[in-house]
């Protein structure tokens, strides 16, 4: 909500078109859930994408602790998210050349599939511990962030006329769903979608 709420703009404060892409695409995974999900991307896709990885150094209390039954030099399920958190922002920097991935035995069929270009931006943020004062803190930064974006490309960040289209928009069609008599003024596709829900209501 607040990057591309605040900034996905197509027009300056002044009402001219930005000839400049403006609000990043923002979504995210907590954990490693991401890397089966969009690293692949982040890695070899063909733009760019940056991002932020956030790691504590301490995990919560109470959760992760080595105990009596854990020795000390064996890692515990926080050392491992931080390990792949910190590899994977090196992966993303410095990736694999190609004579690399053959100096590993790869087929040769295979070295282009497994090299990465790496210079991919991003940036690591950590922190001791996950305090609400943190929280406030990373918070703070992207507002931050956000707003002198918006400054740089001249757009206003405290707008949001293409939700407000959206919620009048949804207005109407609410209506319609509901009143099978309605009239539909609509293009075919959207006419066809209300009739589709209509139908459905209807027989429940």
């Amino acid at each position: 909500q607040l990057d591309m709420e605040s900034n996905g703009k197509r027009v300056r404060i002044d009402g001219e078109p930005v000839d400049y892409d403006t609000g990043p695409i923002v979504w995210g995974e907590p954990g490693t859930n991401g890397q089966h999900a969009f690293y692949q991307l982040l890695h070899q896709g063909t733009s760019p994408v940056p991002c932020d990885f956030i790691g504590m150094l301490n995990p919560p209390q109470g959760y992760d602790q080595p105990g009596d039954a854990l020795a000390a030099d064996q890692p515990t399920q926080h050392d491992q998210l931080f390990a792949n958190m910190v590899a994977q922002s090196e992966a993303l920097a410095f990736g694999k050349t190609a004579s690399e991935v053959a100096a590993d035995g790869v087929s040769a069929g295979l070295v282009s599939h497994k090299t990465f270009p790496g210079n991919r931006p991003s940036t690591t943020i950590v922190a001791d511990h996950l305090t609400p004062r943190v929280l406030g803190q990373l918070i703070a930064f992207y507002e931050h962030r956000v707003f002198v974006q918006g400054t740089v490309w001249g757009v206003n960040s405290f707008d949001q006329w293409g939700v407000e289209l959206g919620k009048v928009l949804a207005g109407r069609v609410l209506s319609e769903l509901v009143d099978a008599e309605a009239p539909l003024a609509h293009d075919g596709s959207t006419n066809r979608l209300v009739e589709r829900y209509r139908a459905a209501r209807a027989s429940r």
